[in-house]
C-alpha cells in the first residue's frame, strides 16, 4: 500500500493510499481528509476499482435529436419540391469550361465502359453538349436532328453525318464557316425529334436538317419514346401549343406526384445529372462516348415472306402517319429554314426481298410512305430530299438505317451540297 498526502490551500490535509491489485482483489484507492478546524476525519471520499462507472443513456435527449433530424429532412424535401431545381441544376455543367463539351446527346447503357449515359434530363444533356458553346460571328450552325442513324451508332464522333460535315469544310457564300452539330437520339419518332427541336431555339441556328424514315412516323408510337413519356409536362405544352392531335392525358406519359418531385423522389435524376458530370473527365482524356465493339451482328439481309408493318394494312393513308408532327416541328423552329430528309436506308436483295426492302419495311408500306411524303411536302411547299438510296447496301452496319463511316461520308457530301444549296 502507498500512502499520499496532500495540502490545500486552507491547509487542511487530505491522505490518500494506493493498493496494488493482487490475484485475490482488485487495484484500489481511496482518499480521505484531515480537516485543520474541525479535525474530523472522513473516510473514504471515494473508492474506484479500474472499472469506469456505468453510465445511463439520456434517452429522451437523443428521441429528441431524431425528431429534429426527421422535421429538417422532411422540411427540406417539401422545400425542394415547391422550389422544383431538378431543371437549374441540370444546368449546371463542367462542361464547355472544365472540360470540352460532347459531340452527340447523352445516351449509353454501359456508362463504366463508354463514359455515357441515358438520362431524361434535357437540361443536364444540353449543358453536356458542345452546342451549348458561344457561337461566334464567322460561323454557320447546321443543326442536325433524327434517329440513332444520325447519333452515330457504332461511329466515332468525327465519323458520324456531322462530323463528316464538318470535315468537308463548308464555308457559305457571304464567307462563315458551316458548323454542323449532331443532335440525333437513338429512338425512332418524329414526336421525340419534335422534343428536341423546341429546345433549339437559343442557339441561334442557321439551318437545320431533319433526317427522318418510315418507322418514325406511325401515328399510333408516337408516344413510344422514353424521353418523350418521361418529359411529361414539356410534351403537354408541346400538344397544346402545336394543336397536336394527341390525348395529353395518354397513359404512355409518366406523371409525377408531388412526392416524386422531392429529393427523395428526383434521387435516381440527380444521381444522374452528377454521373454525367463525372463521366466528363473521362470523356475530355478518351474521347470515348460509346462502345466500340470490334464484332457486331450484321444487319438481316434475307427475310421472312411476310409483309406486315405496324398493325397497318395496304395502302398507307395520311391518317395513318404523323405528318402533323412534321408540320408542327417546321412551325415551331420559325424563320429558321429547314430541310427535311428522307433518310437512307438498306435495299436487300436476299431471300423474300421481292417482298421487304429490309428488316423494318414491306415493299408497298415503303412505297406508299414515298409517294405520301413526296406529296406532302409540294403541298406544304417544305424542302424536301428524297436519298432513300443514296447509299451503296455494302455501307450499312448492324441495321438497315445505321451508316459505315465510308457511308456516312457518301450522305455527307449529298447534305453538303443541299447546305450550299440553300444560299441560294
Amino acid at each position: 500500500m502507498v500512502l499520499l498526502r496532500f495540502s490545500s490551500v486552507n491547509h487542511d490535509n487530505v491522505y490518500c493510499y494506493l493498493r496494488p491489485a493482487t490475484r485475490e482483489q482488485e487495484a484500489e484507492h481511496c482518499c480521505f481528509a484531515l480537516f485543520a478546524q474541525s479535525q474530523t476525519i472522513i473516510c473514504p471520499l471515494s473508492t474506484m476499482s479500474n472499472h469506469p462507472p456505468a453510465t445511463s443513456t439520456d434517452w429522451p435527449f437523443v428521441g429528441r435529436v431524431i425528431v429534429k433530424a426527421v422535421f429538417l429532412f422532411v422540411l427540406l424535401n417539401v422545400i425542394y419540391a415547391l422550389l422544383n431545381p431538378l431543371s437549374a441544376i441540370g444546368k449546371m455543367s463542367i462542361y464547355n469550361s472544365l472540360v470540352p463539351g460532347r459531340a452527340r446527346l447523352p445516351f449509353g447503357e454501359t456508362p463504366d465502359q463508354s463514359y455515357n449515359l441515358s438520362l431524361f434530363q434535357l437540361d443536364a444533356m444540353f449543358a453536356s453538349h458542345k452546342v451549348s458553346m458561344p457561337k461566334a460571328a464567322n460561323e454557320y450552325w447546321v443543326l442536325l436532328v433524327g434517329d440513332s442513324s444520325v447519333w452515330g451508332i457504332l461511329l466515332r464522333p468525327d465519323e458520324t453525318l456531322a462530323g463528316q460535315i464538318n470535315a468537308l469544310s463548308l464555308i457559305t457564300d457571304d464567307g462563315k464557316s458551316v458548323r454542323a452539330y449532331n443532335l440525333g437520339y437513338p429512338t425512332i419518332s418524329v414526336t421525340k425529334d419534335l422534343l428536341i427541336l423546341s429546345r433549339i431555339g437559343g442557339y441561334q441556328p442557321d439551318l437545320i436538317i431533319w433526317l427522318v424514315t418510315l418507322e418514325a412516323l406511325p401515328a399510333g408510337k408516337q408516344l413510344s419514346s422514353p424521353i418523350v413519356q418521361h418529359n411529361t409536362d414539356e410534351m403537354r405544352s408541346l400538344i397544346q401549343s402545336t394543336g397536336l392531335d394527341m390525348d395529353t392525358h395518354d397513359p404512355a406519359f409518366v406523371d409525377a406526384g408531388f412526392m416524386d418531385k422531392t429529393i427523395v423522389g428526383q434521387r435516381r435524376e440527380l444521381a444522374d445529372v452528377l454521373r454525367l458530370n463525372l463521366y466528363g473527365v473521362m470523356w475530355a482524356a478518351t474521347g470515348i462516348d460509346q462502345i466500340y465493339p470490334e464484332d457486331y451482328t450484321p444487319l438481316q439481309k434475307d427475310f421472312e415472306p411476310d409483309d406486315s408493318f405496324a398493325d397497318l394494312r395496304p395502302p398507307l393513308t395520311i391518317d395513318d402517319l404523323a405528318f402533323d408532327v412534321l408540320a408542327a416541328g417546321i412551325d415551331l423552329v420559325g424563320n429558321v429554314p429547314v430541310v427535311l430528309v428522307n433518310e437512307p436506308m438498306f435495299i436487300g436483295s436476299g431471300k423474300n426481298s421481292d417482298i421487304r426492302y429490309n428488316f423494318y419495311y414491306p415493299r408497298w408500306a415503303y412505297d406508299d410512305y414515298r409517294t405520301l411524303l413526296a406529296s406532302e411536302a409540294d403541298r406544304q411547299g417544305w424542302h424536301y430530299l428524297d436519298l432513300w438510296d443514296a447509299v451503296s447496301p455494302t455501307e450499312y452496319t448492324n441495321s438497315a438505317i445505321h451508316l459505315t463511316p465510308k457511308g456516312e461520308s457518301q450522305l455527307a457530301e449529298l447534305i453538303g451540297e443541299a447546305i450550299i444549296n440553300q444560299q441560294e
